[in-house]
């Protein structure tokens, strides 16, 4: 569903990506794991257009991902985007949110899209709060509401970059809980995040990222219990507080 192959991108002298090369399956789930500044984030908006790359290509079912090109929009609609951020619309409800991009980008029937926002609004615990505004709303909520507005465009791809970074401790479970459900139905999904716990019980593959590469990458029980790379131990060592290898386990 995703091809990534040497992927080169830079933001003026600074290396951001310096190879990266990833496959994703549909309904994988892939967590991107790694240091600030490694290029997980980066990844993500390469995948979706909303920076250009130097070199290497991006294909996403089987098309190119060109930000100049006019079929990027296309592209764009078959991926749902949740970011640290909530980047929800203040002046409209919860619900007005949820129905922006079928009505306004598909111009899908109005009524068709509030029958279905209220069915995600439900899927997401928050069907109660369909006319309360964001700032009403706590932050793990709003979260909530991000991604019941990316899965209103019927995404065949969803990326999350660091989705519960921005929230409290006690807000997160919540989020997660959501993620953990479209993962069981068989979303594909690739996430960037620093919940570990998260990863090793969701993710099929693990990918760890240093220095704009993937260092190290398999399935989660093996990077996160037993990794081989030294780079990969020091971070999960410093990551999960543990003092030697073996509580890595």
């Amino acid at each position: 569903m995703i091809r990534i192959r040497d992927l080169q991108k830079s933001f003026g002298d600074h290396k951001v990506l310096n190879g990266v090369s990833l496959a994703v399956e549909e309904g994988e789930v892939v967590c991107l794991i790694g240091p600030s500044g490694s290029g997980k984030s980066t990844v993500l908006r390469c995948i979706n257009g909303l920076e250009s790359y130097q070199s290497g290509e991006v294909r996403v079912l089987g098309h190119k991902v060109d930000n100049k090109d006019e079929s990027i929009h296309e592209l764009r609609t078959a991926m749902g985007m949740v970011f640290q951020r909530f980047n929800l619309f203040g002046h409209r409800s919860v619900l007005e949110n949820v129905m922006e991009g079928p009505v306004y980008v598909k111009r899908t029937p109005r009524e068709t899209v509030r029958q279905e926002a209220m069915a995600l609004l439900e899927k997401v615990g928050l069907s109660d709060k369909a006319h309360a505004y964001p700032a009403q709303l706590s932050g793990g909520q709003q979260q909530r509401v991000a991604i019941a507005r990316a899965l209103a465009m019927k995404p065949k791809v969803m990326l999350f970059d660091e989705p519960t970074s921005a929230l409290d401790p006690e807000l997160v479970g919540d989020v997660l809980q959501v993620m953990r459900d479209l993962a069981n139905e068989g979303m594909t999904m690739i996430v960037v995040t620093h919940e570990m716990s998260f990863a090793r019980e969701v993710a099929d593959r693990v990918c760890f990222l240093h220095g704009g590469t993937i260092v190290e990458a398999g399935p989660a029980e093996q990077v996160l219990g037993a990794p081989q790379h030294a780079r990969t131990q020091d971070f999960l060592r410093r990551v999960l507080h543990a003092p030697s290898d073996h509580k890595l386990a």
